[in-house]
């Protein structure tokens, strides 16, 4: 007689690949249902950002690190959009989730920790990527400015959806209610985003200030994101590319141990 599958191993192997797939296809359909809400509308509100600054500053702006302040701004726009985006859709999946009681759907079949947090990130990446593809073609027909380096761009802008979607199941999880989530949202990512160079170039900011963004990830990603669009940046890419992948794998294993112990999961 064979002996029998030895406790701990599952019979379909290391990894899941149809519940992982599954699991992501979900989170994909689930934002893709109502596009108008979750692609349209980020890009109306960048457009209006653009718009706004048209007017307020129009052509009295100089340059800002040798191009045009609204070339300047776009891709700050872009990234900001994009991570924006990223935290938004495995926040409010999870946070909804735990809401409705339904979260044990989740958490119930053969799936791992690591297997979980994959499913909700590429959620999170398929929309940030989404959204980042549109405000692209907008730029380039609207705004004239191509992409420089287009495999710069495209590896800050995954890595941006996965940081921050990472940022958005760890604050889900530990939020009880949306009034939390709201104050998450609001007090610790808003000013996050907007204290990131998305408007500015940080080298203009006091030496405190300017501390304060060098530790912030976001500011990174912003920076990243507009040296592959523009060519331009405030650090060497290089070192943004690492420094915000050690954030988001520390906090990837932050939420693996969530999802591995129920922390604010399970009654």
């Amino acid at each position: 007689m064979k002996k029998s599958t030895e406790m701990g191993e599952r019979r379909f192997g290391r990894v899941n690949w149809l519940g992982l797939y599954t699991l992501g296809e979900r989170e994909f359909r689930r934002f893709f249902a109502i596009w108008v809400q979750t692609v349209a509308a980020p890009l109306v509100t960048a457009g209006l950002f653009l718009l706004i600054f048209t007017i307020a500053v129009g052509p009295s702006r100089g340059d800002v690190m040798g191009v045009p302040f609204l070339t300047f701004l776009a891709p700050g726009l872009l990234m900001m959009t994009v991570i924006q985006n990223a935290f938004a859709n495995t926040s409010s999946s999870i946070m909804a989730a735990k809401v409705q009681g339904n979260i044990i759907d989740t958490l119930m079949p053969p799936l791992s920790p690591l297997e979980i947090v994959l499913g909700y990130l590429i959620g999170g990446i398929g929309r940030g990527l989404l959204v980042a593809l549109a405000m692209v073609v907008a730029m380039w027909l609207v705004l004239d400015i191509p992409v420089k380096h287009p495999l710069w761009a495209l590896a800050f802008m995954i890595l941006g959806s996965v940081f921050m979607g990472a940022l958005g199941i760890f604050a889900s999880i530990f939020a009880r209610k949306f009034d939390q989530m709201a104050a998450i949202t609001n007090f610790l990512i808003t000013p996050l985003a907007f204290l990131s160079g998305t408007f500015y170039s940080v080298e203009a900011l006091p030496p405190v200030l300017r501390d304060f963004s060098h530790a912030n990830p976001i500011f990174y990603l912003i920076d990243g994101g507009r040296y592959g669009i523009l060519g331009v940046s405030d650090t060497d890419p290089v070192f943004g590319l690492v420094f915000v992948s050690l954030a988001a794998a520390a906090i990837i294993a932050i939420c693996w141990w969530f999802f591995r112990t129920g922390y604010r999961l399970k009654p």
